[in-house]
Order: structure tokens, then C-alpha cells, then sequence
């Protein structure tokens, strides 16, 4: 592998992947965004790699090619190489139900609006048609949401609950997100939810290790990422990167998670934080089919499996409230996987695979071109036109 080398051109347009820096460097002119960094590789090379703008509003730090960013949901494709690790060894089946693991959700009701006499909305509860299972879980369609992310009087119960603090214990946790009702009839819709969450417990139990130590014991550290985790050092945080207060576009208030200390909840879908290079590795295993530098992490089969779209014989799947992945996309166990060459909003190749984080980051692979891109910013309010504009820039400069 040529990971560790200077940037070449690697079968792009040097001139072309300038306009990345040049159109970038715009945004942060005029304060749009605090910063961004960029990598792209093909063929094992690292084409470009960069970091401009600023690291920390408040101090003026510039971003380098060491900051440490959080990457919220991708997380998820981490915890989901976990659990598949799990299957692979036999100590877990993707048809299990998931009492089997989590008893707490023996019982749970699914909640269908309706309204009361008087017109009124009121949520009714229903029992499930089938178990969640670990599958569910992986693809998105177990039923559970979260309580953003639009609005629905489920959501609402979760809110009431508390579901999702990260002052929770894991047991706390999962008490809370099976007390409320389910969104959906378990694998019937993809809804955007606390699963990857629910699976970071499930590595817990199964393995009896909590889940950061299962994490760098089986994949972070034989990857050599030891700077991906779920807090950060106080001598490291200087290196953390931050947002703007008030997103200039919207004037929304920007408030990231706090990382300076252990959180008691560990979340599996959202909490842990990286560096470009660091998840550079985790990528370049993904393409290399569960490999890197002779440490193999998954089964080349069994990471096939995982970029293959699981929602095909979903008829439901795409009928929620909102289809994160989009037009052109179905998803696989951890992340969203292109099924036309057409459709989508921005260019791809069929079984290129995707996902990204709450506060800006973005990574996606794609075999067929045997490249992978990552593109890291903290700027949630403006997380989607960037991740379309990086997509199209990158592609743009293929030869």
C-alpha cells in the first residue's frame, strides 16, 4: 500500500482537483464555514490530501491534517464491521431476534396515529407483526427512530423519555428506547433511528467488553488508528476542531458534543471522533474488501455482503418520512449502497457505498473506480450542499 506516501495524481486531473482548494477556500473567505479538509484515493495512492481555514473559531488555530473532528454517524458503518465480526465468529445470527440480547424490548408496542373524537391527534399501540431483528437493526428497518429529525408524535415520546442521553448508562439506555413505541412495523420501513446504538450494546453483551475496548482491540489498533475514539485526552484537545457559534447561513446555534472526558454512554450510532487519516485506514480496509497491510479485519465475502442493498425486496423501505440515503440509493448493513447509475443528484458508480456524520463529515467508496474520498468539516447546518459539491468536484477530476 502506498497510504503513507506523498500525494501523487493517481489517474485524476491535478488541475481539476485544484478547484477543490479553490472553491473551498471561497467558502472560508467568507466565513461560510470554519474550515475543511479533503482526501482522495485511487489505486491505494493518496491523489490529494488538505486541510485549509480554521480549526477553532474562538482561537484562530488553523485546521491541519491532525485535527480531530467528530464524526458523529459515521460511527455507524464502525460498530456495524463489529457486529458482522460477531456473526463471523459464530456468536451471533443477523435472523436473532433482538431480546435475545436486549430483553428489555420484549413487549414493545408499535405506535400508529389516529385521531380522538374530537380530532385530536393520539397514537395507538400495536402489537408488533414480527420481532426486530439484528438484521433490522444493520439496514435501518427495525422500527425505533429518533426523536429529530422531522416530527411525529413517536418522536415526541422519545423526547419525553430522554431516549439518547449521553449520561446514561448502556442499560439505562436500552431501558429507555424500548419503553416508547416503535415508528414502524419492524422490517417493513427504513427510518433513520438509535440502531447502530442498540448494536453498540449488543457488541457489549455478546462480547462481554465495553464497546470502545471491543473496538481498538479488533479493529482500531490492527488498523493502526489510535487516534479514533470516543473522547479525547486533555492534552489533545487542542487539536479538536470546532464550529461557529451561530451558523452564519441560517443563524442557527451550532452546539457539538462534549468530548473532553469519557462519556458513560457510549454511542454506537454518533460519538466517536477522528482524523482524516485515521479514518483514511478504516476506508482503505472497506475497499480493499476487509484487508490492510496484511491485518484482515472482515471476510472479503462478508464486507460483499455488507455494500450489497438489503431494502430490495423491502417494498416499504423508501415510504417513511424521510429516505436519508436518496434517490439512486438503497441501503446495506452500515451503509448506503448506489443501485442506479442514474437517479441520484450527484455522479457515482453503481455499488459505490456512503455514509456520513451529523456535523459535516463524509466518506464514501467506490469499487468500481477502486477510490475511496473522505471530506471533513464542523459545520452541521451546512453538512448536505458540501457533501454534493465535494462528490461532483471529486468526480470531475478523473481522467
Amino acid at each position: 500500500m502506498k497510504l503513507d506516501m506523498p500525494a501523487g495524481t493517481a489517474g485524476f486531473s491535478a488541475q481539476r482537483l485544484d478547484r477543490i482548494r479553490t472553491r473551498l477556500q471561497e467558502d472560508i473567505d467568507a466565513k461560510l464555514i470554519p474550515g475543511a479538509a479533503w482526501l482522495v484515493a485511487r489505486d491505494g495512492e493518496v491523489a490529494c490530501e488538505e486541510a485549509i481555514g480554521i480549526q477553532d473559531p474562538a482561537t484562530g488555530a488553523p485546521l491541519t491534517r491532525e485535527t480531530i473532528f467528530r464524526i458523529y454517524s459515521m460511527t455507524k458503518p464502525i460498530v456495524s464491521i463489529a457486529i458482522m465480526m460477531l456473526a463471523e465468529q459464530g456468536k451471533l445470527l443477523l435472523s436473532d431476534s433482538i431480546t435475545k440480547t436486549l430483553p428489555e424490548f420484549r413487549g414493545v408496542k408499535v405506535g400508529a396515529e389516529s385521531q380522538d373524537v374530537n380530532g385530536k391527534p393520539m397514537l395507538a399501540l400495536e402489537a408488533t407483526r414480527q420481532p426486530i431483528t439484528v438484521h433490522d437493526l444493520l439496514r435501518h428497518t427495525s422500527g425505533l427512530t429518533y426523536g429529530i429529525f422531522n416530527d411525529s408524535l413517536v418522536k415526541a415520546e422519545y423526547r419525553k423519555a430522554g431516549v439518547g442521553s449521553w449520561e446514561d448508562s448502556s442499560d439505562e439506555f436500552i431501558r429507555k428506547l424500548a419503553s416508547v413505541p416503535l415508528a414502524y412495523q419492524p422490517g417493513t420501513v427504513w427510518e433513520y433511528s438509535h440502531a447502530t446504538d442498540a448494536l453498540g450494546v449488543i457488541v457489549e453483551r455478546v462480547s462481554g467488553m465495553p464497546l470502545d475496548a471491543f473496538l481498538e482491540k479488533h479493529i482500531l489498533h490492527p488498523l493502526g488508528m489510535f487516534e479514533t475514539g470516543f473522547w479525547v485526552k486533555p492534552e489533545q484537545m487542542h487539536r479538536v476542531a470546532q464550529a461557529f457559534d451561530v451558523d452564519p447561513v441560517t443563524g442557527a446555534k451550532v452546539r457539538l458534543s462534549k468530548v473532553d472526558e469519557r462519556p458513560a454512554f457510549l454511542s454506537g450510532g454518533g460519538g466517536m471522533l477522528s482524523t482524516m487519516r485515521d479514518y483514511l485506514r478504516f476506508a482503505q480496509m472497506l475497499l480493499n474488501e476487509g484487508e490492510l497491510d496484511g491485518v484482515r479485519i472482515i471476510s472479503r465475502t462478508m464486507l460483499r455482503y455488507m455494500a450489497s442493498d438489503h431494502l430490495v425486496e423491502l417494498p416499504l423501505a423508501k415510504s417513511g418520512q424521510a429516505f436519508l440515503p436518496g434517490p439512486g440509493y438503497g441501503f446495506g448493513l452500515g451503509f448506503a449502497v448506489r443501485t442506479t447509475e442514474g437517479a441520484a443528484i450527484t455522479p457515482g458508480s453503481l455499488g459505490d457505498y456512503t455514509w456520513s456524520g451529523l456535523a459535516g463529515t463524509y466518506f464514501w467508496i467506490d469499487p468500481r473506480e477502486n477510490m475511496l474520498a473522505i471530506y471533513m468539516m464542523q459545520a452541521p447546518e451546512q453538512r448536505n450542499p458540501y457533501r454534493q459539491m465535494f462528490r461532483n468536484l471529486v468526480y470531475a477530476a478523473l481522467e
